[in-house]
Parts: structure tokens; sequence; C-alpha cells
């Protein structure tokens, strides 16, 4: 990155000026209210429509109708899974008030996520050099789409079959009856992390670009990556096995998929590098 060249303006005849320290905090500023107005305007709206937003989006998972246990239960009795009928309850004063306003404006974000990015995005990008940005035409797709991929995926697979494990898992004399805040603690681990960890194509890729990671060294350790694939899938879903590996699968494939785009950042590299110098002579064995 040229950091000596980061946020330039070009003068109307043609020179170029460099923004002082103020410029680049009023510059990030007006990225940060701008992002924050979208996120509190879409979530207003669902905050507005809470009812809607609580009935069908926040406790969809838990309703037997649920999108995923009709999937399932399509696919023969084997398949077929459905969570227990339990009440939520909220036991803290004004507790209902609070997680609405809370649950609005974090799934605000989330559906303004594209827009947050882009955001940051247009902060960042002026520091790049012109080959950088176009190696980085598309980060705010890539990682919107990765990003939201995740959350869809943990919404609609992990959620179904974690809500399903954990209210269906009973102690003598016990009656399982949440509260809403744990209820949205929990759906909020189910969903957000998986976003997260959606984005490793994008993480190995700038790596890859800076030379801190190569496919073959990513080949070397992959039945360690393995390992930690199933340990990360055991830290962010419930402790039985189906939901460990329906995220531990899409990892292990998003990690296959990584090394396939370090090697391509590799060889595109040596490309530019023989485009430019000519071709580098082989080291011989001495």
């Amino acid at each position: 990155m040229a950091l000596d060249q980061y946020n330039i303006d070009k003068k109307p005849g043609g020179g170029e000026t460099e923004m002082s320290f103020l410029d680049h905090l009023d510059e990030l500023r007006s990225r940060i209210i701008n992002s924050l107005l979208a996120i509190g305007t879409v979530g207003t709206v669902f905050w507005i429509f809470n009812k809607w937003l609580f009935t069908y989006v926040i406790f969809g998972p838990s309703n037997p109708d649920f999108l995923t246990y009709r999937f399932f239960c399509a696919l023969g009795e084997t398949f077929c899974i459905s969570p227990p009928e339990f009440a939520k309850q909220a036991v803290g004063f004004g507790e209902s008030f609070i997680i609405s306003i809370q649950a609005s404006f974090v799934i605000g974000f989330i559906a303004v996520f594209p827009y947050v990015f882009w955001q940051f995005w247009k902060f960042v990008r002026p520091g790049l050099h012109e080959t950088e940005r176009k190696a980085t035409s598309r980060v705010v797709f890539v990682c919107s789409a990765l990003f939201l991929t995740g959350v869809l995926f943990g919404y609609f697979i992990i959620s179904p079959f974690a809500i399903s494990f954990l209210m269906g898992y009973t102690l003598p004399g016990v009656e399982n009856i949440p509260t809403v805040s744990s209820y949205m603690g929990y759906m909020l681990m189910f969903t957000a992390p998986a976003g997260l960890v959606f984005e490793l194509p994008v993480v190995v890729y700038f790596l890859a670009k800076v030379g801190l990671i190569t496919p073959e060294f990513m080949r070397e350790y992959r039945k360690h990556a393995i390992i930690l694939i199933l340990m990360l899938a055991a830290i962010l879903t419930p402790p039985d096995v189906m939901s460990q590996m329906l995220l531990g699968t899409p990892l292990y494939v998003l990690y296959e998929a990584s090394i396939l785009i370090a090697a391509r950042v590799i060889r595109k590299q040596k490309e530019r590098e023989e485009a430019e110098y000519g071709p580098q002579p082989k080291e011989q064995n001495q």
C-alpha cells in the first residue's frame, strides 16, 4: 500500500495534493456517519415491523413449519427433524423492549453490510497502487457475498439443528423455557461467526499477495487445518456431531478453495515478474 499516496485528490490543473491528517479524520468521520445512518434507517424500519421480524425471522427456526425442517422431512423419515414446542420468556424489566431494539439494529447491520463495507473500502482504496486497485476491484462484492452466505448458512442450517438439539435435551424435572435474551444470544452465535469464517478465501488471498502464505504451506499443513476446523466447529456449534459436521464441511471446502486461490495469486505474480523482468534463472544445486 502506498501510504504516502493515501487519499490523494487531483487538482483542477492536473496536479495532485495530499490530504492532511485532519482531512483523513474528516473523511473517516463521514464514512462512519454514512454507515451509522444506513444501519439506523434499516434498523428503525425493522423495529417498526418488529412483530413480523420476531415472528417470521428471529423465531422462525423454532417453528416446526420452518423451511429447513420441511426440506429435511421431505427427504425421508430418517432425515426428518423438528424442534419441540417451547415458550420464550422475558424476565427482566423492559427486556422485551430492549431486545426488540437490539435485534432490529443487529439485523439492520447485517442487511446493510455490503453498504457498510463499501464505505470502509472507499476510505481505504485511494491508498492503494493502481495495480492493487485492479486486483481488488471486486472485493466489496466478494466479501459481502461470502459474509451474507455464511450468515444465511448459519440461519438455515446450523440454527435449526442446534435449536432442535438444545431444546430437545432435558433434565429430569426441568422444563426448558429460555429467556428472549438467551435465545437471541444463541441465534447471534449461530449466524454471525459463520459469516466471518466464510471470509477465509479473502483472508488467504491477501496473505498470499503479501507473501505470508503459500499453497505449498497450506497443503503441507492440511491435516492440522482439519483439526483446527473441527475445533472451531465444536466451539461455534452445540455439542452434537451433526451440527459440528454441518459447519465443518463447508469450512473444509473453503480451505481447499483457498489453496486454489493462493496458487492462482502466486502464479499471477510470477507471470507479472516474468513479463517485467524476463524469465528468472532457476537456482542450481551446488
